[in-house]
């Protein structure tokens, strides 16, 4: 996996291997509201994560995730906060991001 200095750098780099689609959380599901998709816990995989902190404060925090459909068809990013700036989720999908790749 490659390493990246800025999230930009890696959004870009990631939107080069096919993860082209923008994701959000809505506390139990992963959704792309552009393409009306919208996936579970079970339905997806999380390929790749990166994680970035803060130039002046270590605890800004951010990751950013690469998502893959169980089926391949959907890929894309999301982008997380930590700390007090962390979307509430459901105990499932916590459990989920929370696996380290």
């Amino acid at each position: 996996m490659k390493s990246y200095d800025t999230i930009s750098a890696a959004i870009a780099g990631l939107k080069a291997k096919g993860y082209s689609l923008d994701f959000n959380i809505s506390f139990d599901t992963i959704k792309c509201d552009e393409h009306n998709i919208c996936l579970n816990p079970s339905e997806f995989e999380i390929t790749e994560v990166h994680r970035f902190e803060g130039e002046t404060n270590p605890s800004d925090e951010e990751v950013l995730y690469a998502i893959q459909s169980k089926d391949g068809k959907q890929r894309g990013t999301f982008v997380s906060a930590f700390g007090i700036y962390a979307d509430a989720v459901s105990n499932d999908m916590l459990q989920k991001l929370s696996i380290q790749h």
